[in-house]
């Protein structure tokens, strides 16, 4: 139940129909019994700075999960980005503070690696092509750069995105080996689909999944589906596979820790979720 007393989070983005963070946050609220509701907000990207500046006048919006394609804009719209922020170039987390000042985060990445290593892979000195350079795929590839991986190939549709994100992984880890330019996934230990291909049905795969080598590991962005053409391809050729909800489950607690709701477990989150597919 909403009230007049409750906290608001505002869930960001265009378009809506692929939100699936309301039906977990808001269930784990009310077993927790705390007055608070995530509530999605369509904007399309020529109206977004203006909601922004509106929604936090408002009295009773705590914060902002920050979703596609807003992530990169948001960097720039806030008073102050954390590192991890900083370097994906993006935030998907707005959080105001008792003075008024806004402060951006991004959680997409250290919930990716999060999820790929409780899977068991083990990331220090593997070789990884994130395909996607925007605010979701700069996240993963800041992330897995922490992570100790050996080599990072990087591709986008606008090849500046990449090169962009390439320099800005170099400043802060010179001994990473960094590549762009291409998407083949030959030689690489993980492929990281973080386009929204997949979305919309008739999206080509974002790869040649036949490049792809059987021992590599997977992962996927996409909610929309659980096992989206590209990962039901992936497992076909007998690659282990992460689906985009496991991302979700695994950046939700560091979410929550943010935005001052508590801690949690992906596990206990399941258990609450309203998701379906």
């Amino acid at each position: 139940m909403i009230t007049g007393r409750t906290t608001i989070i505002a869930h960001l983005g265009y378009p809506t129909f692929g939100f699936k963070a309301p039906m977990i946050y808001n269930p784990w609220f009310e077993a927790k019994g705390i007055d608070a509701a995530v509530v999605p907000i369509g904007v399309e990207t020529p109206f977004y700075p203006d909601l922004i500046r509106s929604l936090f006048r408002t009295t009773n919006v705590h914060g902002a999960l920050v979703t596609m394609p807003h992530k990169v804009t948001t960097a720039g719209l806030v008073d102050e980005v954390t590192t991890t922020g900083r370097i994906a170039g993006a935030c998907n987390a707005i959080l105001r503070r008792p003075d008024g000042s806004l402060l951006g985060d991004m959680f997409d990445g250290a919930g990716f690696v999060r999820g790929v290593e409780r899977k068991g892979k083990r990331l220090a000195g593997a070789r990884a092509l994130v395909v996607g350079s925007g605010g979701v795929g700069s996240a993963i590839a800041a992330s897995l750069a922490a992570a100790d991986v050996s080599a990072i190939g990087l591709f986008d549709a606008s090849a500046a995105s990449a090169e962009a994100l390439g320099n800005r992984l170099r400043q802060h880890y010179p001994a990473l080996e960094i590549r762009t330019g291409s998407k083949d996934p030959d030689g690489y230990d993980l492929v990281v689909n973080a386009t929204p291909l997949g979305m919309n049905d008739g999206d080509p795969l974002p790869v040649d999944v036949e490049r792809i080598a059987p021992t590599a590991f997977v992962g996927e962005v996409v909610m929309k589906e659980e096992f989206t053409p590209f990962l039901r391809a992936a497992r076909a050729k007998g690659c282990s596979v992460q689906v985009g909800t496991d991302m979700l489950f695994e950046m939700i607690p560091a979410y929550l820790e943010f935005f001052g709701f508590g801690d949690s477990t992906p596990e206990e989150l399941r258990q609450v979720s309203k998701l379906k597919y």
